[in-house]
Parts: C-alpha cells; structure tokens; sequence
C-alpha cells in the first residue's frame, strides 16, 4: 500500500466536526489511460465509473474501471470505451449517475445545461429544470459542478465563479471572495432549495499568465451534507512554480439556511467544514501538478470508511510534463 496521511480535523474560525480522513498519494497510469481533458467522474457501482473530458468533439463519456484495494487506495486504472452521439461536445464538465433511470446526466460549460444521455449515449430530451438565474452564467466560468444522491434524491449544482447578477468573480487584482448558489433539484429534475456558498479568498501572492479559482466539484453523501472541492490554479509565465491548492469542505445545507427570494444580499452562507487540503507543483525536479475537477462518491470499506474518488485534467497532458492524475481520500 502506498504512503497515506491520516488527518484528524480540528479547525478554528471554521465550523468542524470530529472525524479522520485518510489522504491516499495521487497515482497516474500513463500506459492505461489516454491523454485526455478528463473533467467529471461519477460511481456505477463496483469498480465502474463514467468519465467526461471538457475537449472531447462529441457529446458523451467514457467508461473506465478503476480498481481500490482494502483501503480505499487506487491500484489500477483502465479507460475503456467512449459512448457519446453525433451532438457536439457541450465543453462536457460534471457527470452524474441517476439510478431509479439507469441513465447519466452531464452539465455543460458552453450552454450551461444539464441534459440526460441513456448508458449508450444518446440525449433521452430530458434536462435539468434551472432557474433563469443561471442563465447569467459564463462559458469559462459556467456549470462545472454535479452530483446526485439516491438516499437523498436530491441532484446538485453549483457555477464555478460568481454569477454577474450576485458581483464580480475573484481574482488576484481584485482579492475578493467567490459567491456561489448551490442548487438542488428533486427525482422529477424540477429545482428544490438553493444555497449560499462563499469561497476562500485567493492566496497567490503573484500575477500569473493563467489564474483559476473556483468550485470544480460537488459529492453529495448519504447524511445529506455536500462535499465542495475548491480549486485554486497559479500558472506564471515560465511554468516552474506553478502550482495548484485543493481544498474539499464539507457543508450541511438545511431549509432555514435556503436563499429566499432570487438576491443572495440577505442570504446566509453554508457553515464550512475543511475536510482535507493539499497543493501540487511544477518543480525543478519533479512535476506532480494536478488540477482536480472531477471528484464523486465510490465504494464503502468493510471498517466502514467512505471512498471519495478524484481525478485531474491535463490539458492532454500539456507540454509533456503534465499528467492524468487520479487520488482517494477516506472518510471516517
């Protein structure tokens, strides 16, 4: 097994509560698993899982089989087909599965919709019902996150910056923080209750040629409370240095704390709760960089222990240098 960091949250200035979280090393499986945009990731059951990638020409997913040993960690990973249709790729973000259907839903970031595709993927018509509020979503900054949860029936999402009718997206010239709504929607895709999630302001202390700073990912557990991955990416013009800040929170969204009315002014930001964080980097010596997007709930250890299942974009493993990276953390 490889080298794992055990965790025990005790946070001030941030709501926490008592358990241990178990950090698995991030591994990679070049000879197995194409170069490729990969975006989202949601569980099958077993050792299943659907996988977007963002740069693919046609709409639709792939399969891969990714294998986890007694811990929870990773020891192999296989891309297998792509099932898509003739639609072209919608910059293809976030996947969920949708049990009681057998079917996938996928968000995208060039329409800013979230529309149904069957196990072989083709469009069944269906979508998500947003509220027009998100119709003020961007194409760089859109629909990233998605998740759904069978003992809740409850889907989620959320954009990756500020909508333009809630403020300005942060930046590192601005430093502000990002105010997003996570929505969520019932089994019959019509839009539930919405929530106010403020981010961490950015902690790059230098310009940067390429600067990214949002939520790429949402899980959804089975106690009702929502994994938020938050993802800071700081690429300077030379490259070394460049480095990436993973932060997963967990928050517990209840009726009372839901944004009444379509303002978020008045509204209650979600009580965080930092789960784990971690950075990765180009160095001179070695390169581990990983931009997490795609992150969703897998298998349950028989000590009872919570898979959560990772996976980074490399740009098509850019340069040369980058690659597809894949983790587990555990949660107790």
């Amino acid at each position: 097994m490889r080298k794992a960091i055990l965790l025990f949250m005790v946070m001030a200035n941030i709501s926490a509560i008592a358990q241990s979280v178990v950090v698995h090393d991030q591994v990679s499986f070049p000879e197995k698993i194409p170069a490729g945009g990969y975006s989202g990731i949601t569980w099958l059951g077993e050792d299943q899982y659907a996988v977007v990638s963002d740069k693919e020409r046609r709409d639709g997913f792939f399969r891969f089989t990714i294998a986890i040993d007694e811990s929870g960690d990773i020891m192999n990973v296989v891309r297998q087909d792509f099932y898509g249709n003739n639609n072209r790729g919608r910059d293809n973000e976030g996947i969920a599965f949708f049990p009681s259907h057998q079917t996938l839903f996928i968000s995208g970031e060039t329409d800013n919709q979230v529309k149904e595709l069957t196990f072989e993927g083709k469009p069944t018509g269906r979508k998500l019902a947003l509220p027009s509020v998100f119709s003020k979503a961007t194409s760089s900054y859109g629909l990233e996150a998605l998740t759904y949860n069978a003992v809740t029936h409850r889907f989620w999402t959320t954009t990756e910056s500020t909508l333009s009718c809630d403020g300005k997206e942060a930046s590192l010239r601005n430093r502000i923080v990002n105010k997003l709504r996570l929505q969520s929607f019932d089994d019959n895709l019509r839009p539930r209750e919405q929530f106010l999630y403020v981010m961490d302001k950015p902690t790059a202390k230098s310009g940067a040629k390429t600067y990214v700073l949002g939520v790429s990912a949402l899980t959804a557990l089975d106690d009702g409370r929502l994994l938020v991955l938050e993802r800071e990416a700081h690429i300077p013009d030379v490259k070394l240095g460049a480095f990436v800040r993973c932060a997963i929170y967990s928050v517990q969204p209840t009726k009372d704390m839901a944004i009444k009315g379509s303002k978020i002014s008045k509204a209650k930001a979600l009580k965080k709760t930092l789960v784990t964080q971690w950075m990765t980097y180009v160095g001179l010596l070695s390169v581990d960089f990983a931009n997490y997007e795609g992150m969703c709930l897998g298998p349950r250890l028989e000590d009872g222990g919570q898979v959560i299942v990772l996976l980074s974009d490399s740009q098509y493993q850019y340069a040369g240098i980058l690659q597809d990276w894949f983790r587990t953390i555990v949660i107790y």
